[in-house]
């Protein structure tokens, strides 16, 4: 059940966002092996003036792509190859000639399985129940 978090400055231009995110969530399934079912994609733009790198504003496009999944599911090689490919991603998503900030971030962050969850349950209480049935 990975969340996936793409921050754009609002001077981002991507092509098709629903695109994007059905390729982010695909992505999460072939890389990580996530379930495409219960993966959620949110996208947020931020105001140039409230995006400040080293004191500056740019007027590159600024991206931050963040993915919280449960801790221990993935190898250090699936996390890098997802990150790696989840930039070159995002890259073929925006229009021609959009410069991306060299500080534009890709983390995935692991929670462990009792600090999150969905449907009520966390992660933990989930696979509790998979194994008492």
């Amino acid at each position: 059940m990975p969340i996936l978090t793409l921050k754009l400055s609002d001077n981002a231009r991507i092509q098709n966002t629903q695109t994007l995110a059905q390729g982010l969530t695909q992505l999460s399934a072939d890389v990580l092996h996530k379930r495409a079912d219960v993966t959620s994609v949110v996208f947020q733009r931020i105001a140039a003036n409230d995006w400040w790198v080293g004191g500056e504003a740019s007027d590159q496009v600024l991206m931050q792509l963040d993915m919280r999944i449960t801790q221990g599911t993935n190898t250090e090689a699936e996390k890098a190859a997802f990150i790696a490919q989840a930039f070159d991603l995002l890259l073929r998503h925006f229009v021609d000639g959009q410069q991306l900030h060299a500080t534009s971030y890709i983390s995935v962050q692991e929670l462990p399985a009792s600090d999150w969850g969905y449907g009520g349950l966390t992660q933990q209480q989930r696979r509790e129940l998979v194994q008492t049935l």
